[in-house]
């Protein structure tokens, strides 16, 4: 019979082998643009944060601007912008909008643990009993 006490420090063991693997990942971005447009510009300051903060040194941002490079649009499937793509680490992940929600984009990246985010957002308003 399997102790579940080794189970569960085996997933840890997983777990936080996973966690360290991703802080030394190199990770390969592209944003998609519509020239200089309100969303546009605040998607790339906010990818640009975001990189520096959490990435620094181990990224690299590519933006294409779709009224300049039509052919990318269509090889991409791009159908609203702005939209990041992270191309590594796998799994490839497309975010729209202008990256304003820094957890959500940080849970795209997978720098954020997902339960991490749930459980802050289930416990917001709440306080803890007397």
């Amino acid at each position: 019979m399997i102790d579940s006490e080794d189970v569960k420090e085996t997933t840890t063991e997983l777990f936080e082998h996973s966690l360290s693997q991703s802080k030394e990942e190199y990770y390969t971005l592209r944003l998609y643009v519509s020239g200089t447009t309100l969303q546009s510009v605040t998607a790339l300051q906010n990818i640009k944060k975001i990189c520096e903060e959490h990435l620094q040194g181990r990224y690299e941002l590519e933006v294409i601007d779709i009224y300049q490079q039509t052919e990318s649009v269509i090889a991409e499937n791009i159908v609203a912008v702005p939209t990041l793509i992270k191309k590594l680490p796998l799994p490839l992940q497309k975010m729209i909008g202008n990256l304003s929600n820094t957890e959500k984009v940080l849970l795209g990246l997978n720098l954020v643990p997902k339960k991490n985010i749930i459980g802050e957002e289930r416990n917001e308003g709440f306080s803890e009993p007397s």
